[in-house]
């Protein structure tokens, strides 16, 4: 009962968060020249913990938030990543960088929020994708002189 609910409630969110996902992973390969390393890396430790992509942009090592909007999203994809979740962010690449051997660990690394639109599931076949795509680079999560 509680799961048919849920669908009746919240249809296909997961889907359009795993489309928005594909979607912006795509694009940083593509359009960015983005290494996409891992997507959706989870804390062994914590599985709360989540980062939604760590890619490569050359030597720097980028985690990326990809926030999926609808249509009538009152609340952009880059305001959605508030205080609460850069916190639950930063706690998550902490976990990732602890996580590499200490030889593997980057010199640089940065933050990037990935706001897709979803223009529902009937048009999300048709595939133009670089005018669905915000990319803002380099947004500050971390201290200035962050150490790990």
């Amino acid at each position: 009962m509680w799961q048919w609910l849920q669908t009746r409630l919240h249809p296909k969110r997961e889907d359009a968060g795993s489309w928005g996902e594909a979607t912006a992973a795509a694009w940083l390969r593509e359009r960015c020249g983005f290494d996409i390393i891992i997507c959706n890396w989870r804390d062994p430790n914590d599985l709360r913990r989540e980062i939604d992509i760590v890619a490569h942009d050359g030597p720097v090592l980028v985690f990326v938030e990809v926030k999926t909007r609808g249509e009538g999203a009152t609340v952009s994809g880059f305001s959605a990543v508030n205080r609460r979740k850069r916190k639950a962010l930063r706690i998550a690449c902490d976990a990732y960088l602890r996580a590499l051997p200490v030889s593997a660990r980057p010199l640089t690394f940065r933050f990037d929020v990935v706001e897709v639109a979803d223009p529902g599931s009937g048009l999300r076949a048709v595939g133009r994708v670089g005018e669905c795509v915000r990319h803002f680079a380099n947004v500050p999560l971390f201290r200035t002189y962050y150490r790990r």
